[in-house]
């Protein structure tokens, strides 16, 4: 019985995946009925139908002009889905013909209402421009009257003369039911695919070629990707940049053939190449010369300074507070040196370029970093648009510094996090490029101390002290930046659970090269189980980690703590009067692949004291899906290792 069973579902499942109708608009009361997705019951919602076609069409006033069009049907299973009724569109505003256009926009929304399909058709109010970069502006919209159970669809042309080809992407965060791609480039454009080797779900693509006449003879090389049923990939806690590790391919463009099929031009060769033609750029190195406009104020600033790692620190204090970002990212200037110290703002280019220009007009040995964000990923191959940020390197002796002076409260080899991505790439005056790593190296550390008094009512009280070093400080003081004390102690409670927390003292908030010290004053009313004549409680407290972050039982990409960091706590209590130990937990030193991460935990005591000290200890930020199985048991450990039990009897 359970066979057929089984069997009648499949038939019916495969019955229902084969007549679908993929036609834009042809939208089923089986899809706008489905509850959940028949193969990830987690899923919020599901690409029902996405189709990708990239082609290259003649004009004979502009050349080959390069279509993309994309048409995409999306099921919302409930709220947690609603964000994928926006979508976002980037579109290179190169110069003239090179600038992409958008048109053939349209979408609707589907619901079903007393048994009957009702659409809601996308409106002007609905679309949205934005700046992003000098050279990206996002086109965005969102569909309306969508709730739990409507299916969304939109449709839209990208057209351009531009020869390079986006990313093409075949996993999501939501699972894809049938993806449909297809690539057609004329035989005068070479490409090299790549895909991500860091993926673990890899498509099927199939190559041909195609003759055509229109409008004269020539080759067409057709790539086609066409599966189904392709798994979600889910960012779980510490997944770092999680495009990283999706399905996609690249196209490489390698070369132009001029019309005798010879090679007329050679593209992205190697890195050295790529370095090299971002740094004759005039919005590169051009900016990197000496200006007259911040003169005056640079020889006041650097006065009586000679050492050259003092100098970079001055001239970025001196930047920031002359210059703020525009939250614009880009490898090159957007406004030039000269309009960005005259009118206070400009992208991390214009910023960092004219740090490293100043700090060169006084003979610091100060050169560019070339990075791609976290956001921005890993690039597959050597390419202009692998970068999409420029930071500043000052070295002497053999020691280099890292510095972007976007953030109030970056500092030398302090960077956002956004920066911490990969590797970097250091271009000389020269024009000699190396890579250079951008990952620190050193440990951050938060160091707290936790005085406990077991009240008389069991209730707790005492008094929390927290040292806090370079990018814990860093994360710190962007959070609580220009917070009242109010705020910042509510803020604090959500954090930390059931407790009130008063007299809250800071120090070195403001002083981004100074570790931050804090300290308060905690009330815990139910920190204590009395159970007959006995007491239970986690010497912890609301310090401890009470939940494994880890839930997924496979990740196919790294766990990224980011930074190496110490997690260090030490916890003294005082025992209530007319009570004794009846027992602690054991002292224990936990350690994880040859104590690249490890955790210790000691605890003493006699007569009317306890102390703990923990110790979280990462020194390998990165831990290897290979490695995930055990990683997630040893930090179960962990968690149960930080909330268990003293217990107290009456004497």
């Amino acid at each position: 019985m359970k066979h057929l069973l089984f069997s009648i579902i499949f038939i019916l499942s495969f019955s229902f995946s084969s007549s679908q109708n993929y036609k834009f608009g042809k939208i089923s009361k089986e899809e706008l009925q489905e509850k959940h997705h028949p193969k990830d019951s987690a899923t919020s919602a599901a690409i029902l139908y996405r189709n990708e076609d990239i082609s290259f069409f003649y004009s004979s006033n502009e050349g080959f002009m390069q279509r993309r069009k994309v048409h995409e049907r999306i099921k919302i299973y409930n709220k947690d889905g609603f964000d994928w009724a926006t979508k976002k569109i980037y579109l290179y505003q190169g110069v003239n013909r090179f600038a992409e256009t958008i048109n053939g926009l349209k979408g609707f929304s589907y619901n079903l209402v007393d048994g009957k399909i009702e659409k809601d058709k996308l409106k002007s109010d609905g679309k949205f421009e934005e700046d992003y970069s000098e050279f990206t502006r996002i086109r965005s919209f969102t569909l309306p009257n969508v709730k739990e159970g409507t299916v969304i669809e939109y449709q839209y042309t990208v057209t351009s003369a531009r020869i390079s080809i986006d990313d093409i992407i075949f996993q999501f965060s939501i699972p894809v039911n049938k993806l449909d791609v297809s690539i057609e480039t004329p035989e005068y454009y070479v490409y090299n695919k790549q895909s991500n080797f860091k993926a673990k779900f890899s498509p099927n693509i199939t190559e041909t070629i195609k003759n055509t006449t229109t409008p004269f003879n020539y080759k067409i090389n057709v790539i086609n990707v066409n599966e189904e049923n392709i798994p979600a990939i889910r960012a779980e806690a510490y997944s770092g940049s999680i495009n990283n590790y999706i399905s996609k391919m690249a196209m490489e463009l390698t070369a132009t053939l001029n019309n005798m099929k010879l090679v007329d031009k050679t593209y992205s060769t190697n890195w050295e190449v790529v370095s090299k033609t971002i740094y004759e750029s005039e919005d590169f190195g051009g900016q990197l010369r000496a200006f007259s406009i911040y003169k005056d104020d640079l020889e006041a600033a650097l006065s009586g300074v000679t050492d050259d790692f003092e100098k970079a620190f001055v001239v970025e204090r001196l930047v920031k507070s002359k210059v703020k970002w525009n939250g614009r990212y880009g490898k090159y200037a957007e406004n030039g040196i000269r309009s960005t110290y005259k009118e206070g703002k400009g992208n991390d280019a214009d910023i960092n370029l004219m740090l490293i220009s100043m700090l060169r007009s006084q003979g610091v040995n100060a050169n560019p970093v070339l990075v791609s964000t976290r956001n921005n990923g890993i690039p597959l191959f050597p390419t202009r648009e692998g970068f999409n940020y420029v930071i500043c390197s000052v070295e002497k002796d053999d020691m280099y510094l890292l510095i972007d002076a976007t953030e109030q409260y970056s500092t030398n080899n302090i960077l956002p996090q956004r920066v911490l991505n990969w590797k970097g790439r250091l271009i000389k005056d020269n024009k000699v490029s190396r890579w250079v790593s951008i990952q620190p190296n050193k440990k951050s550390l938060e160091s707290s101390a936790l005085n406990v008094t077991i009240n008389e009512d069991f209730s707790l009280s005492g008094k929390v002290t927290k040292h806090l070093t370079d990018y814990v400080a860093y994360s710190y003081r962007n959070k609580y930046a220009g917070v009242t004390t109010e705020d910042h102690i509510k803020s604090l409670e959500k954090d930390k659970g059931d407790i009130e927390i008063s007299t809250l003292s800071l120090k070195n908030m403001n002083n981004a090269v100074q570790p931050v010290d804090l300290s308060y004053e905690y009330e815990l009313s139910d920190g204590v189980d009395e159970v007959g004549d006995k007491l239970y409680f986690s010497p912890l407290l609301f310090l401890a980690t009470k939940e494994n972050p880890f839930k997924l039982e496979e990740r196919d990409y790294p766990i990224d703590f980011v930074i190496p960091f110490s997690d260090e706590y030490l916890v003294n209590i005082m025992l209530p009067e007319g009570y004794k130990v009846e027992s602690l937990p054991t002292s224990e030193i936990l350690n994880f692949k040859d104590e690249n991460v490890s955790f210790s935990y000691i605890i003493r005591g006699g007569g009317k004291y306890l102390q703990l000290k923990a110790k979280l200890d990462i020194l390998n930020p990165l831990i290897l899906p290979t490695d995930y199985k055990e990683f997630k048991a040893f930090y179960s450990k962990i968690v149960e290792k930080q909330t268990e039990q003293i217990v107290l009897t009456r004497i």
